[in-house]
């Protein structure tokens, strides 16, 4: 497993179910003061709070938001779930697209919603439907901004993927690369699709 889970100050979080946005708000410091790899940069925290509240009538599920910090290289782990109402952030290890960082280098270079582009794209999404596709347990994304807004139609998920393996991080010293998906390993992916139900946020990007 690849879990690093942090507890973030209560009082930090007060009134985080009720106030929704403005937990995220009252973290930021909380959060940006954890080691490194260990929360999402400031200023990305700072982005995912203002979606929360712009397509707050659209998030059903406010108990964990997700924030994918793709500032960092993908030997860390870099998606977080962040429960607001336990104060808790768990971080993960998640791949980025192959159009992303053509050279492989483990760090992604861009971002690009193209149909083809075999990219990862920014913005914010709504977690949809589970199912069971040729990754196995899968969940679909629906891309709520014009950066990412092809996501349905390019078939952008969170699913598992052999190359995101403890294994491969250890010969490679990085992930492999997904088609634009979010992909975890297997033991990693089950965390992410129990706590991330359909209505929740994921907010990509990086600082």
């Amino acid at each position: 497993m690849t879990i690093r889970e942090t507890p973030i100050s209560r009082r930090a979080v007060l009134g985080g179910v009720t106030f929704g946005g403005a937990a995220l708000v009252a973290a930021g410091p909380a959060l940006a003061s954890l080691p490194h790899a260990a929360a999402p940069h400031p200023r990305l925290l700072e982005r995912a709070r203002d979606a929360f509240v712009r397509y707050g009538s659209r998030i059903s599920a406010r108990d964990v938001v997700a924030i994918a910090d793709y500032s960092l290289h993908s030997a860390f782990p870099r998606f977080f779930l962040y429960a607001p109402e336990s104060g808790h952030a768990t971080a993960l290890r998640v791949s980025h697209g192959r159009g992303s960082d053509p050279a492989h280098s483990g760090y992604l270079q861009r971002f690009s919603a193209q149909p083809g582009s075999a990219a990862s794209s920014a913005g914010a999404y709504l977690t949809g439907a589970s199912y069971v596709g040729q990754h196995g347990n899968s969940r679909r994304l629906i891309g709520l901004e014009p950066e990412n807004s092809t996501a349905e139609a390019r078939a952008i998920v969170i699913h598992g993927a052999w190359y995101c393996e403890p294994q491969v991080l250890k010969q490679t010293g990085k992930l492999g690369r997904s088609e634009g998906c979010f992909a975890f390993s297997q033991s990693d992916v089950e965390l992410v699709l129990a706590r991330l139900g359909p209505g929740h946020l994921l907010f990509s990007g990086r600082a």
